[in-house]
């Protein structure tokens, strides 16, 4: 559908993005209009290529897939085009003078012919660049926009494109569509592909198989694995392109010595990384050398003094802490080491031991540093400890490029950080990115303690570096297994080792803190979870106050047991429409005041501001989780708090989060939730396994209900296949030895 005419009001514009709202004026009356635009001009005549949708709020709009800017015709319309101040230094006074002095061919003259506006008062050289410039490339995106759609593309990626490359947009893409994979934000290669296959571009290109091989290579580390074995990539290269194995060969060679790509041999297989992996297993191998065999000064006193002088005062200030033989030893490990890990499950003393050490390090007057992978997980750390704790992206003092388009550390190894000192904790969820940045940080002579779950799921990002590192025994491990009394009366607690032994929970009685509820079909499950979160739970448990401390977790985004699917019904129920409740419907999703939601993607630009004492900052980090605080439908933005940090959603950043009534059990890690529900079904089978159910069970503090199948989970606790990953930093650790 078309709809040509004027647009008279611009009520929000991302100039990112380019995504707009606007009142739009036609021949039958103003439209509110909503789609991409490259600078749109109030007074602009447009032709508008879309369809007409139903908004909660506003009714009718219609949304832009596509545009033409028209030049407007008449003296009085010119006039008005160039008074709206769409043009940089023309303003109404200099609009009245060019459109007396011209009439209708002012337009042309700024175009064509703008050394004549010279003879306009208060018009100069510069502001006559200045004018002819910005004309142009308004005039230059009209023309080139409509190029691109000729391509395939869509008035959303043409804006970015522009932006991007400008004048020369048509031609980078022609040149090589498969450039938009890298340098546009939402170009998937299907969608470079498709746009290559309508300019007629060569399906055996070395640009197009380069492009797959990268794309191939990046989709095995969005599921985790650092590198790919050769025979491996080949075949799914060629499975995806449909060309020759000697081109795939040829083109990974070629790669390989322009740096794009690395190859290696890893347990007498040919493998392949993407450059960045192969590096920052380097770095960590040698890093992790550098730091374990520094001269550190000597601790000026009898270490098990320090442990017992240790244990009697946390045992003054939180009443009975007795370490046992198992957690002295892991004690003295990291005192005796510069690098050491302490990994076991659930009521194993991990915080304890935590605690311990900090006391020591404050009576040898060490300067200490406690740090988590998560918001919310150095928050527990510090509740534990007692001590401030932080994210190790704020350890490291993160900052970023926009002009790079890349984050980068302030800490790091020409300005590492100044601690005697440093804990880590989940240590399972640093990724391989993550931890190069934080040992290159690390001067010699710095204690280095990591802990963490091994047996949980590995972290979001591509590695399993903690797993590796353990088990290539390059480092002190301490490995607990002794659960203490006050654990041991916890069924969520003796169910989790049970899981990860392999063996089936025990559940029921009505003190416990595990239930299972067996329902016979998916709708059953549906309806259970929606009787518990709608006050059932409430009703019965004290330490449960309204839905908010119950958190839904499910293995999987399919289905109606997905994430999704369970956010859009547990809306319904716990925060349903309102009239007083403002709300805004981005795509199939609709966000409300009062809505629990989650950050899914780092965002290092992101501003926020503290609640109470007004600081600023930037950056919101993928898992971080908040509510929304309000909505202004107008402009359509969203704030929403965090850890009383309040960030404003606007344009792209929608596309960041999510509501977070059910999350997925990988986006669970680090967290723990008074209340945990797990629907119990049959899912796809790399996610029916041991290590999953583990991790979701281990996020309850209170109270963990599993709703559905029992068979199913004991399918899970059968199937102990290690997450499918491929890493090579347990080789480059066994290198050294």
């Amino acid at each position: 559908m078309q709809k040509t005419g004027r647009l008279s009001k611009i009520i929000f514009n991302n100039r990112e993005n380019g995504y707009t709202v606007a009142v739009f004026d036609t021949e039958d009356g103003a439209i509110r209009i909503a789609g991409s635009f490259n600078e749109p001009k109030e007074g602009g005549q447009y032709k508008l290529e879309g369809s007409f949708t139903i908004h909660r709020k506003y009714g009718e709009q219609f949304s832009v897939t596509s545009y033409e800017e028209l030049l407007p015709e008449g003296v009085e319309a010119i006039y008005e085009f160039l008074a709206a101040g769409n043009i940089r230094g023309i303003g109404p006074k200099t609009a009245q003078l060019i459109t007396e002095a011209f009439g209708e061919d002012s337009l042309r003259i700024i175009e064509e012919e703008p050394e004549k506006l010279l003879s306009i008062k208060g018009i100069g050289p510069s502001s006559m660049s200045k004018i002819a410039e910005s004309y142009g490339e308004s005039r230059d995106f009209a023309r080139i926009s409509l190029e691109l759609k000729e391509l395939g593309v869509e008035m959303s990626h043409a804006v970015k494109i522009f932006k991007l490359y400008g004048k020369e947009s048509v031609n980078i893409v022609k040149e090589n569509p498969y450039t938009l994979v890298e340098d546009v934000y939402g170009i998937t290669f299907q969608k470079a592909d498709a746009i290559a296959e309508k300019i007629g571009y060569d399906a055996d290109s070395e640009f197009r198989i380069e492009s797959g091989i990268k794309y191939v290579l990046k989709t095995w580390a969005i599921g985790g694995s650092t590198l790919m074995p050769q025979e491996t990539l080949v075949e799914q290269v060629i499975r995806l392109l449909d060309t020759q194995t000697e081109k795939v060969e040829d083109s990974i060679r070629t790669m390989a010595f322009n740096g794009e790509i690395q190859t290696d041999i890893i347990d007498d297989a040919p493998v392949v990384y993407l450059y960045g992996y192969y590096y920052a297993e380097q770095r960590i191998a040698s890093n992790l050398r550098r730091i374990l065999y520094a001269n550190r000064a000597a601790i000026p006193a009898v270490i098990d003094n320090l442990i017992n002088d240790a244990e009697m005062q946390l045992a003054r200030e939180f009443g009975d802490v007795s370490l046992s033989d198992e957690q002295r030893s892991a004690v003295r490990g990291a005192l005796l080491g510069n690098v050491s890990v302490i990994t076991g499950g659930p009521g194993t003393g991990k915080t304890t031991i935590i605690n311990v050490l900090v006391n020591i390090f404050k009576r040898l007057d060490y300067e200490v540093a406690l740090a988590a992978p998560t918001g919310r997980a150095a928050k527990r750390m510090e509740e534990a400890s007692g001590k401030p704790a932080q994210t190790i992206h704020r350890l490291l003092e993160y900052v970023y490029s926009e002009d790079m388009d890349e984050m980068s550390f302030g800490r790091n190894e020409e300005r590492p950080l100044e601690y005697d000192a440093i804990i880590v904790d989940e240590a399972s969820m640093i990724d391989i990115m993550l931890m190069d940045g934080l040992l290159a940080a690390i001067k010699d002579g710095t204690i280095l303690i990591m802990t963490g779950d091994a047996d949980q799921l590995p972290s979001v990002g591509a590695g399993n570096v903690l797993k590796d590192i353990i088990d290539s025994e390059y480092v002190y491990t301490a490995r607990l297994k002794e659960i203490f009394r006050q654990a041991q009366g916890s069924r969520i607690v003796t169910n989790a080792h049970m899981i990860n032994n392999g063996e089936y929970p025990e559940f029921g009685g009505k003190e416990s803190d595990f239930f299972v509820i067996t329902r016979a079909n998916e709708d059953d499950i549906v309806s259970e979870i929606k009787g518990l979160v709608d006050g059932r739970l409430a009703e019965h448990y004290d330490f449960v106050n309204d839905a908010s401390d119950i958190q839904i977790l499910t293995p999987t985004k399919r289905g109606v047991l997905g994430a999704p699917s369970m956010n859009s019904i547990l809306q319904e129920v716990i925060n349903p429409a309102n009239k007083s409740l403002s709300e805004l419907k981005i795509g199939s999703r609709t966000f409300r005041e009062g809505d629990k939601v989650m950050q899914l993607r780092n965002n290092y630009t992101a501003e926020w501001q503290d609640a109470d004492s007004l600081m600023q900052g930037e950056g919101i980090f993928n898992g971080d989780m908040g509510t929304v605080e309000s909505i202004d439908t107008e402009n359509r933005t969203m704030l929403v708090r965090a850890d009383n940090r309040l960030i404003r959603y606007e344009g792209e950043m929608f596309e960041e989060i999510d509501l977070a009534y059910a999350i997925t059990v990988h986006k669970s890690q680090g967290s723990e939730f008074p209340v945990v529900i797990l629907p119990m079904w049959q899912y796809p089978p790399m996610l029916m396994t041991r290590n999953l159910l583990y991790t979701a069970v281990t996020r309850g503090k209170k109270l963990v209900i599993i709703i559905g199948n029992p068979k199913y989970m004991q399918w899970m606790i059968d199937n102990n296949r290690a997450d499918g990953r491929y890493t090579g930093l347990k080789y480059r650790l066994n290198e050294m030895i």
